[in-house]
């Protein structure tokens, strides 16, 4: 660590701007596994003293790489290394819930609950669940983390009847319909791409306008009632989406 924020070389004049000197050193460090995913960096004010440059500096280095990714910054923590994201491929053809899908991967689920309460519903959230605008809606807002990595934020609504305390939902909502017979057989999705704004990057820790997916969601019991509305943000370097195509039949409607 010594040796990163080490005086020597910045009087260089040659080599750049002082930050990006220092920006440089960092990201080679983080390259070269001399900083490991998840430590962290001295303060500002420590980083400043040890390599002689001013805090202004320093602080232009570090939001750099916080930009590029190499480095997050968590309130009232610190800076740290990045962790490294493992590139997930979801199959568009089966509907299974978060925690089933990872727990098939062999990797540990956790949810940072950010809502979880009854509402009036939104005129979206009418429509899409089919209730009147004096029926209750459960919300359910989490982010999801898998092996401590953030990996996807998911907003869920579903009428109060079929979910009339939302509190039951500790870890799979789906495990929880299931115990009610209620559990979705089907479901339409859109997925759309987008930069990610100021508060779902920080809930994913992604710099601000980072790739992500939006992807959202109504599925329906064996009936075709609709049981739930979901809309997700999703990391775009942690997700490839795949899904099996046909060729249409000859003489089909659509084929080319």
């Amino acid at each position: 660590m010594h040796q990163i924020f080490s005086p020597d070389g910045f009087a260089d004049a040659g080599a750049g701007p002082l930050y990006r000197q220092l920006q440089r050193r960092i990201a080679a460090a983080i390259a070269e596994r001399r900083l490991l995913p998840g430590d962290s960096l001295p303060p500002e004010r420590d980083m400043a003293a040890m390599t002689g440059l001013s805090r202004v500096t320093v602080r232009k280095a570090v939001q750099a790489l916080v930009e590029a990714g190499h480095l997050v910054q968590r309130r009232g923590s610190g800076t740290f290394v990045a962790p490294k994201v493992e590139r997930l491929e979801q199959a568009l053809s089966l509907l299974t819930s978060f925690t089933e899908d990872m727990a098939r991967r062999g990797k540990q689920v956790e949810s940072v609950w950010l809502n979880r309460a009854l509402h009036s519903p939104t005129p979206e959230e009418v429509m899409a669940l089919g209730l009147s605008a004096k029926d209750r809606v459960a919300r359910l807002e989490r982010v999801r983390r898998a092996d401590g990595v953030p990996l996807a934020i998911e907003r869920a609504a579903l009428s109060s009847a079929v979910l009339p305390d939302p509190m039951q939902v500790d870890r799979s909502l789906y495990a929880v319909l299931a115990e009610r017979g209620l559990r979705p057989v089907r479901a339409v999705q859109r997925i759309s791409a987008a930069n990610l704004g100021a508060q779902d990057a920080a809930l994913l820790e992604v710099p601000v306008g980072a790739a992500g997916l939006r992807i959202e969601r109504i599925s329906y019991l064996p009936s075709g009632r609709v049981v739930e509305f979901t809309r997700s943000v999703y990391r775009g370097d942690a997700y490839d989406f795949a899904a099996e195509l046909q060729i249409a039949p000859e003489g089909a409607e659509g084929s080319v």
